[in-house]
């Protein structure tokens, strides 16, 4: 990655995202935004909170202001909430400044990784490999419109998705 441009990790929450850009953090340098804890942050509220107080919509924009911030920056990995590729003006964000990578990881991965956590608005009430199959596959077309590359994170090391993520941004 000669120029150090930005990568930008998206995928299903529980696809690695948080776990990837950590460690793109700590072996390369990177600087390190965390979408989510961002916005929460600076709103002083859980994600679970905005939502229910402000509703999606307004959660959205949000992602989409933070993103086109984010433009001018160079060496950052931007780990992406799971639905920030579903708007375009997110993915022409992002592009401006950086690559895409698109983390995949099964819907039973993705499970096994979220369970047990009040974290995901979304699954609340349906914490189940069914529910988040179908919500993947509605997504799916999206993230691969949107990613530079892809790569699969079942079973595999971080330093693996890295070393794979650096060779193809």
């Amino acid at each position: 990655m000669e120029n150090r441009r930005n990568i930008f990790l998206i995928g299903f929450m529980g696809a690695g995202k948080s776990t990837i850009a950590r460690e793109l953090q700590r072996a390369y340098g990177m600087r390190l935004i965390e979408m989510d804890e961002q916005i929460e942050a600076q709103e002083g509220m859980p994600i679970s909170e905005l939502f229910a107080v402000h509703g999606e919509a307004y959660f959205r924009q949000l992602e989409t202001e933070l993103l086109e911030g984010l433009q001018q920056e160079t060496d950052t990995v931007v780990s992406c909430g799971g639905g920030v590729p579903m708007r375009e003006c997110n993915v022409e964000a992002m592009r401006k400044s950086g690559r895409i990578v698109y983390l995949s990881a099964r819907p039973e991965t993705v499970f096994a990784r979220v369970r047990g956590t009040h974290t995901r608005p979304l699954l609340e009430g349906n914490m189940n490999v069914e529910y988040i199959a179908g919500l993947m596959e509605a997504r799916l077309p999206k993230y691969l419109a949107a990613a530079d590359l892809t790569v699969q994170t079942d079973g595999r090391s971080a330093k693996e998705i890295c070393e794979e993520i650096l060779s193809g941004c």
